[in-house]
């Protein structure tokens, strides 16, 4: 280990740590209020390749039935323009040498978007009351941060010394947090297995039968043939009595072992209860997430990059029933279609911010194999126009396309219609974004959303002309089973 070392450039203090297991690295701070774990499970083309501990948080930004609110209290403005004036007043340079400090995420915000911040953006119907038990928006604004390089199993403390203004000050605070997580995190003991359910679940309980869906994939293959959209994302949920004791942590690490992600996450915001915070207040509420989706990424210096995914196959039991399915996707003229209108459909949404005749796709429906699936996967790439940033990003693309269908909105009117309740932060994005203007973000899927009562999981598909209702909810049911068993206790 070395020494601190302050980074002139970025206005960053740094400690070099070993590597080790961020799972059992995040188990001190893993039932405390606002506590984010952006874990890099899985490689994915190098995707996989940091995780982030996020923190300790010295400011709360949440939105919630319509308030926006700043460490509990209210505040003008939409949630959009509320994060923003909030990174925009703790700035770092963009500036650091790769070689000394190779990490994204120089500390800055992290947190969650939910689905319906869409509403805040356009003007989309909402029939459904709000059962979520979740906020809509809710982030933290961290000043210190760990992160690991998996690939070549380093390790860092990141400390910016924010809120603090003055350049002494703000060293003299980056120096005290330094060593508190240093600390905090050098006493963190030897993790346990991941805790058994204390009471037997009731069972998950599907909202729609089969039956159900697949009349309401065929409502939506109506609106298909009358030429009101291309493609619709329709969705069906799950839902579970929480069982007595089981924590986010407990279940995020049972998701991890059934279907290890490049965009994985564990963020918990506060007891159970609703009452109290700090250790050992209680189980905690939040989002255990396995998503293999990249939404959107944006570098200091404004290179954005998409990844939509559209088009699924489960993993074969043999190498070559695996290579077959594999193949089956790859050929598949439906899920290529369904893949190639969202990304279409992105790349309309990056143009709206990024610089004329940068956008491009330079990979177009190429197969990608993750734990229990096999996507299609696209890409899409744009340089942001000077002058704006990753709040102006989000504002032109949320929600992503893949989780909507084209064009958008009047796919999120059928959306609103068809599906049985909101969907909460579900098909929103888990972000990280850093005070220098660099972000990266997942859509939230094969995610479960954890309230003080239950256990919500949802899944669903993009649906086109030549769908079929029965193999839609088939594809339904590959991609939630890691999560209803995740519940189950991981078996």
């Amino acid at each position: 280990m070395i020494a601190e070392a302050w980074i002139d450039g970025s206005g960053l203090l740094i400690q070099d740590i070993p590597y080790r297991d961020p799972v059992a690295a995040f188990a001190p701070w893993s039932g405390e209020p606002l506590a984010a774990l952006l874990h890099s499970a899985a490689d994915a083309g190098g995707r996989g390749r940091f995780t982030i501990l996020a923190v300790e948080p010295f400011r709360r930004l949440e939105a919630s039935g319509g308030v926006v609110s700043v460490d509990g209290q209210p505040v003008d403005g939409d949630p959009f323009t509320v994060l923003h004036d909030h990174l925009a007043s703790c700035r770092l340079t963009a500036g650091a040498d790769p070689s000394v400090l190779p990490v994204p995420f120089r500390t800055g915000a992290v947190g969650f978007l939910g689905y319906g911040l869409g509403r805040v953006l356009e003007r989309l119907p909402c029939r459904h009351p709000d059962d979520s038990g979740l906020p809509d928006l809710l982030f933290g604004l961290y000043d210190t941060a760990i992160v690991f390089d998996e690939r070549d199993k380093r390790g860092w403390i990141l400390s910016s010394g924010f809120p603090e203004r003055d350049p002494a000050a703000r060293r003299t605070r980056a120096h005290a947090r330094l060593r508190a997580v240093a600390d905090r995190l050098a006493a963190a003991p030897v993790l346990p297995p991941p805790a058994a359910t204390a009471t037997a679940t009731t069972g998950w309980r599907p909202e729609l039968d089969r039956g159900s869906y697949e009349r309401r994939v065929a409502r939506v293959l109506d609106y298909i043939g009358a030429g009101d959209v291309f493609q619709a994302n329709v969705t069906g949920r799950f839902l579970a009595d929480r069982p007595v004791g089981l924590t986010v942590f407990d279940l995020y690490r049972r998701l991890l072992a059934l279907s290890p992600a490049p965009f994985a996450a564990c963020l918990v915001w506060r007891d159970g209860e609703g009452q109290g915070v700090g250790p050992g207040m209680g189980p905690g509420i939040g989002l255990a997430s396995a998503s293999p989706e990249r939404f959107l990424c944006l570098t200091a210096d404004g290179r954005i990059e998409t990844r939509p995914i559209k088009g699924t196959r489960p993993r074969g039991t043999t190498p070559a029933e695996d290579a077959a399915l594999a193949e089956e996707l790859a050929g598949s003229v439906k899920d290529r279609a369904e893949n190639l209108m969202i990304t279409d459909l992105l790349r309309n949404d990056i143009g709206r911010v990024a610089r004329i005749g940068s956008v491009r796709v330079p990979t177009l429906c190429a197969v990608e194999r993750f734990a229990s699936v096999h996507h299609l996967v696209s890409v899409v790439e744009g340089r942001l126009r000077a002058g704006l940033g990753p709040v102006d990003l989000l504002r032109a693309t949320f929600p992503g396309g893949s989780v909507t269908g084209a064009p958008k909105i009047r796919a999120m009117e059928i959306i609103d219609e068809v599906e049985e309740a909101r969907r909460g932060a579900y098909c929103g994005a888990i972000a990280w974004i850093g005070f220098d203007g660099a972000m990266d973000s997942s859509v939230v899927i094969r995610t479960l959303s954890v309230t003080a009562d239950r256990v919500i999981a949802q899944a669903g598909g993009g649906i086109v002309a030549d769908s079929d209702p029965g193999r839609e909810h088939e594809e339904m049911m590959v991609k939630i089973a890691p999560l209803l068993r995740a519940l189950d206790g991981g078996g």
